[in-house]
């Protein structure tokens, strides 16, 4: 530890920290003192110490309130992960006592047929373990993985995250392939050939999701390969909970959807998949952690291998 630290350490409590969190977040100093139970002239004191520190200024008013400047971003960035750690500490001693090994706090999409099987595995070779998942859109969840909420995050790799600035801050654990898959709830169509094209299915009752989703994009593409208009789905679509509803309710739809929603729905039993050629590849799905000067949790680990054996399984 540098002398700068070493001073920062001594002089800043955590209360410091949660000022700069709060400030951040309510961009006023009634707004912070309200949130802290403190009073105003104790907040800027408190501010001061702590760009007093830094030997920077770190806010600036403006006529939106009071803003982190470029400096002030990245230590706000580093306050907010530092309190999430000490949250995780206090909810892994917590789990431990009840008399859980270890505990992993888990991102991942709410349909996934990978995430379910991989926890069952991880517990059967871990039995203590506990599991928090917590679900949403992956940029979401990779935010919140950068400030120490999560400890990994299992989504797709899409254009927006790579052209995101996240990128570098994460480590791939591992990465598994994906592709477009097609569902019905009724006899799998036939045309007399020996395996059934795109093509051959441009007239069917399609289902599938908006045009801004990347599985709709892909069904798109498939059929403009084969040199046909892609078709005009009858049902358009974005909740996984009416996909599967709809499915089983009309034999007659055909639906197009990711991999990982094609093996939950098949496992819920009266879907098929239906074998379709060529392969159209969707963008594949990874388990990330942060990068940084921490050794690779242990459960992280083991809940990779559990996703790996899942993946070698399909």
């Amino acid at each position: 530890m540098d002398s700068r630290t070493d001073h920062l350490v001594r002089k800043l409590r955590l209360r410091h920290l949660e000022l700069l969190v709060a400030l951040s977040e309510t961009a006023s100093m009634r707004g912070a003192a309200a949130r802290l139970h403190l009073s105003q002239p104790a907040l800027s004191k408190m501010l001061g110490e702590v760009e007093a520190g830094f030997d920077a200024r770190l806010f600036e008013r403006s006529h939106q309130g009071m803003q982190p400047n470029a400096l002030g971003i990245g230590v706000v960035h580093r306050a907010r992960s530092v309190l999430h750690e000490l949250e995780r500490a206090t909810e892994e001693v917590e789990a431990l006592r009840r008399g859980a090994v270890a505990l992993l706090r888990l991102g991942a999409p709410s349909v996934t047929a990978s995430v379910p099987a991989a926890v069952a595995a991880l517990r059967r070779k871990m039995p203590g373990a506990m599991v928090q998942i917590r679900e949403g859109r992956v940029h979401e969840l990779i935010q919140r993985l950068l400030v120490g909420e999560l400890d990994c995050v299992f989504g797709a790799v899409t254009p927006e995250l790579l052209a995101s600035d996240v990128i570098p801050r994460l480590k791939p654990v591992l990465m598994l392939e994906d592709e477009l898959c097609v569902l019905t709830a009724g006899a799998a169509p036939r045309t007399g050939k020996r395996r059934l094209r795109w093509a051959d299915l441009q007239d069917a009752a399609w289902m599938a999701p908006p045009r801004d989703t990347l599985v709709r994009q892909a069904f798109m593409t498939a059929f403009l390969n084969e040199g046909v208009p892609p078709p005009v789905p009858v049902i358009e679509v974005m909740s996984s909970v009416t996909i599967g509803s709809l499915l089983r309710a009309d034999p007659a739809l055909l639906c197009a959807v990711r991999r990982e929603h094609a093996a939950d729905e098949v496992a819920r039993g009266g879907v098929r998949r239906v074998d379709v050629a060529p392969p159209v590849p969707l963008p594949s799905f990874g388990l990330f952690i942060r990068k940084g000067d921490l050794p690779d949790l242990p459960i992280v680990l083991a809940f990779a291998d559990a996703l790996r054996g899942v993946a070698r399984a399909h």
